[in-house]
């Protein structure tokens, strides 16, 4: 009888113990959900758009405009790595909110994109990220040698990196990453505080481009 009852005691324990698992692990998952305003800091995404157009033919962003460098996104980050994405409430853009990220991003379909799953966790509403998008951008300036191109050039990474820095004084080294996508510039991201300052990057955000010289091809 007495084996019984301890065999009883130690099934209660275990169902207890994983009970108390259980309500860690909800609890754990709850705190790593995504909370609009819940982040670290802002990474600036600029596309090198004759790039994406390189596959992207039929796109709008592709028709003859000439662009350069556009507005990839502004994306709320952790710094230990990671990123919110697509805070409840999911609130769709006003048709004024519409017309002010047009002024920013190249296409409807990349606004609604970035709006969804990034500006929805900035805890600013629509019109108030857009707000911070359109300071951020202005907060970083294009390198003349990168300002849209008639005709390819090469460069390796680094230089681009430092291109930027200097143009931009206040970036850090470990603030700002380029983005190749094969053998040709892709993006250039860089890292700002909540209030736009310059800053370095959280865990994860680091430069992917191959050795040697990349190809930066000309605006189309």
């Amino acid at each position: 009888m007495k084996k019984l009852y301890a065999l009883v005691a130690l099934f209660a324990l275990t169902i207890g113990s994983a009970g108390m698992s259980d309500a860690r692990s909800h609890r754990d998952k709850q705190q790593t959900e995504s909370v609009a305003g819940v982040f670290d800091y802002y990474l600036l995404t600029l596309s090198w758009s004759p790039t994406f157009c390189l596959t992207h033919q039929n796109n709008p962003q592709c028709s003859g405009k000439g662009y350069g460098f556009v507005l990839h996104g502004l994306w709320p980050q952790y710094a230990k790595g990671g990123w919110p994405e697509s805070c409840p409430p999911m609130v769709p853009l006003s048709p004024a909110e519409q017309k002010q990220g047009l002024t920013l991003f190249v296409t409807p379909k990349l606004l609604q994109h970035e709006w969804s799953k990034h500006g929805t966790c900035s805890g600013l509403g629509a019109s108030g990220y857009l707000n911070v998008a359109d300071k951020a951008v202005g907060a970083v300036k294009i390198p003349d040698k990168l300002k849209p191109l008639s005709t390819e050039i090469y460069f390796p990474a680094q230089e681009i990196v430092q291109m930027f820095r200097q143009s931009n004084p206040g970036i850090p080294e470990d603030g700002i990453a380029v983005v190749c996508r094969g053998p040709e510039l892709s993006e250039v991201r860089v890292c700002l505080g909540k209030d736009l300052s310059f800053g370095s990057c959280g865990k994860g955000v680091k430069s992917q481009c191959r050795a040697g010289d990349i190809r930066v091809p000309p605006m189309r």
